[in-house]
């Protein structure tokens, strides 16, 4: 039987297949297995047909925890003029007060949804352009797709502004209202500015106050002077802060003098921050100059940082924008990058819950799991060890929901072609 054409109906087992060792709790890199199905989910149960699946390779569906649906697929119009951050921000700004309506964002999020959904990803963290007023219109679109899109991908919501253009006493106070409202996660772009310190700590009241968990982009520099993570960490401490804090990037650590940035990283520890890496996008903008070859990749050190325990995890972040020209919100894709990018590879195996277990933990979304009880929610390659599985896309793999192969046709690029006329 060809292991793409599987039942749609009653339950089968899926035989030799090949899954990672640490998410059956196991010590070890890939092991054979078997997976029962019935009813949409794992089960003991030994019913219906035995597919031999010639040791292909299967992952529970993925959670992308760094996102900006909001931003996405605006090149074509808003092209980055020459490749840098400070490109990318002026391009996004100028776009967004052109072109960002509710039916703009509203397009442009349910066309990244989809392909997220065909890629095989089962839940989404969007960061929202949050300064008034276009809190008051992403919001509420983001609300509605929230709900349209519930039981295929989970979506939570975290707010963005920077950290010297929010008005923490006024305007972005009733951000955090409207964002409380709405269920979702305070955030913030932080860098080195005068009253830094003063700042965050009025964010973090801010979240105190609504019981709001925090989301920053911190330190998207090569600039070793920028060390608002440690910053962040020292306030967490200092003001007990007891819900989830994450934060985004930390590139700055990569050119930091050692010492200095291990010192962050045992206080990022003590203070049980989750990070995330975005690997693709911060390679694309960090050490860009004209005619100059990059001398570093822009990653930051997760490697120090899954030494001291600390919560690290791998996301898509830009898709198709000014920050980032390329990507799909793919998860298979951002776990080959951020393999051949941070060396993850003759490493600790257990790299992979860096696109499951360790997002589900930061964001709160349930575990994937390949355990008797957790939803049939997978991905299967055609690919019997990691070499195979990372050396092509995969755009034949089958992903499963609830136990049943879905239809992956990704949407067509022209259906966006109305809105890439409004510039």
């Amino acid at each position: 039987m060809d292991f793409r054409t599987l039942p749609q109906t009653g339950p089968f087992r899926l035989d030799n297949i090949t899954v990672p060792a640490a998410l059956l709790g196991h010590a070890g890199d890939l092991t054979r297995h078997s997976l029962a199905i019935a009813d949409g989910r794992i089960t003991d149960a030994r019913e219906g047909p035995v597919i031999d699946m010639g040791r292909a390779l299967v992952l529970p569906c993925f959670i992308d925890m760094h996102t900006h649906l909001d931003k996405g697929h605006i090149w074509p119009r808003s092209p980055n003029p020459d490749g840098s951050f400070m490109g990318a921000l002026g391009t996004v700004a100028e776009d967004r007060a052109t072109n960002w309506s509710a039916g703009d964002v509203r397009t442009r999020m349910d066309f990244a949804l989809r392909c997220a959904y065909a890629h095989g990803t089962r839940a989404i963290r969007t960061h929202i352009d949050s300064l008034a007023p276009q809190d008051a219109i992403s919001w509420p679109v983001f609300a509605e797709l929230r709900a349209e899109w519930a039981g295929r991908i989970a979506l939570q919501g975290a707010s963005l502004a920077g950290i010297d253009r929010a008005d923490l006493e006024g305007d972005y106070a009733r951000t955090a209202d409207l964002v409380a409202r709405h269920g979702g996660v305070l955030g913030m772009v932080t860098y080195p500015v005068e009253d830094l310190r003063a700042r965050v700590r009025a964010l973090f009241r801010l979240a105190m106050d609504r019981g709001l968990e925090l989301d920053f982009h911190a330190d998207e520099t090569a600039n070793p002077d920028a060390a608002t993570l440690r910053v962040i960490a020292e306030t967490a401490i200092e003001m007990g802060f007891e819900r989830p804090i994450t934060v985004g990037h930390c590139c700055s650590l990569a050119t930091q003098p050692e010492d200095e940035a291990l010192r962050t990283l045992d206080l990022v520890a003590k203070a049980g921050l989750n990070i995330v890496s975005l690997p693709m996008c911060n390679m694309y903008l960090q050490d860009r100059s004209a005619g100059r070859t990059p001398r570093w990749r822009g990653v930051t050190l997760v490697h120090e940082m899954g030494a001291r325990g600390i919560n690290v995890a791998f996301a898509s972040d830009n898709t198709r924008d000014p920050f980032y020209a390329y990507g799909d919100l793919d998860m298979l894709e951002v776990l080959r990058e951020a393999t051949r990018i941070a060396h993850l590879d003759h490493s600790d195996p257990g790299w992979i819950n860096a696109v499951l277990a360790n997002p589900a933990r930061a964001c709160g979304f349930p575990t994937p799991s390949l355990a008797p009880g957790a939803p049939a929610d997978l991905v299967i390659l055609r690919a019997r060890n990691w070499t195979e599985a990372l050396s092509r896309p995969q755009s034949d793999r089958i992903v499963l929901r609830a136990g049943r192969a879905i239809d992956r046709q990704l949407p067509d690029y022209a259906e966006l072609d109305h809105l890439m006329r409004t510039a």
